[in-house]
């Protein structure tokens, strides 16, 4: 444990991201302080949703700007505590970003139990994983029988979102962006249809996925596939608005869909957005339900793995250009 690998934010890119607006660097380990813990950095979980904060504008993550680690949620195992409740060895969920170790203050870190893989806790019992159970099934609000669509359906949240919707006795329709991708969906994930919304006449497509409407939409891409999907909701559907991954990796991004305000109306719908941090309160319990749910072979946590930190910007340059099926995440040490 002599230098302690970085990878920093070089540029704020105007157009596509690109691999070169990062760099590695090295630097020292650094010390922990007092009520502090140094942690070594086991996985990292990327996500689409870390192109926004790279956008030029403040967001819930915090204004970008360069020079610093690239941040994201990081597994990791505690090396050396000043802090009373954490011993070497203990596992932590933290955001230690981009970079090999860390230093935290104690009250930043979450303390979770050893697992056979503790990578799912940047995937299905991270981030990804909770945003998809409580998106679902706080916003969404799915009933045994209705119809559950979901975008970015191959995704880190999606292909979650579609098995836990499944899991609740749904009709389960994904959205995703190759016939190869919704293969795979349809035949290891119980998915029961997928559309490509790649396809020459999308809305036709989604039409005939959907015979009888749909009752939930988790929208994780925004843009055309929302204008699509609105007009084939149910009266009182339930939207579950949680990402614009259409537009994040552009300087352009295109306007919404026309017509909303009068939809919603007139069918009653519900179109609500959400964070995973408004659930806070009941991480522990949704963790043990999908930890539950993984262990019985119930839900499959997809994992598309990238090795070692220098590998980490091509793995989100990859992602956004929708190159994974699960969670991506970069496996770090282990």
């Amino acid at each position: 444990m002599t230098t302690n690998t970085r990878v920093l934010i070089r540029n704020l890119p105007k157009e596509k991201l690109a691999v070169t607006d990062y760099e590695v660097t090295e630097a020292p380990v650094p010390a922990p302080g007092n009520g502090e813990v140094l942690c070594q950095t086991l996985a990292i979980g990327v996500g689409a949703g870390a192109r926004a904060g790279l956008q030029g504008s403040a967001s819930y993550a915090g204004a970008p700007q360069t020079g610093i680690v690239m941040n994201a949620q990081t597994v990791s195992r505690v090396v050396e505590s000043r802090a009373p409740g954490f011993v070497a060895g203990d596992l932590v969920i933290c955001g230690s970003g981009w970079q090999a170790y860390a230093s935290h203050p104690e009250k930043t870190l979450t303390k979770v139990p050893a697992i056979e893989d503790p990578a799912h806790y940047v995937g299905a019992l991270g981030t990804n994983g909770l945003t998809a159970y409580f998106g679902l099934l706080r916003c969404g609000e799915p009933k045994a029988g209705e119809t559950v669509v979901v975008s970015a359906a191959a995704g880190s949240v999606g292909h979650l979102v579609g098995q836990i919707a499944k899991l609740k006795g749904c009709r389960v329709v994904g959205v995703c962006g190759s016939d190869e991708k919704g293969a795979r969906l349809v035949a290891d994930l119980g998915f029961d249809a997928t559309v490509n919304y790649k396809d020459g006449d999308f809305r036709a497509a989604l039409k005939a996925a959907c015979p009888d409407g749909i009752d939930v939409y988790f929208d994780n891409t925004g843009g055309d596939v929302l204008g699509a999907v609105l007009f084939r909701m149910n009266t009182f559907g339930r939207i579950a608005c949680c990402g614009v991954v259409s537009q994040y990796d552009t300087s352009n991004p295109a306007g919404g869909p026309r017509g909303v305000p009068g939809l919603l109306v007139n069918k009653r719908i519900r179109m609500q957005g959400f964070l995973v941090f408004d659930y806070v309160a009941d991480y522990a319990n949704a963790r043990e339900t999908m930890l539950g749910w993984i262990r019985t072979g119930a839900l499959r946590a997809e994992q598309d793995e990238y090795q070692g930190l220098a590998q980490a910007p091509a793995a989100f340059v990859d992602l956004l250009a929708g190159g994974n099926f699960g969670t991506r995440i970069v496996r770090v040490a282990r």
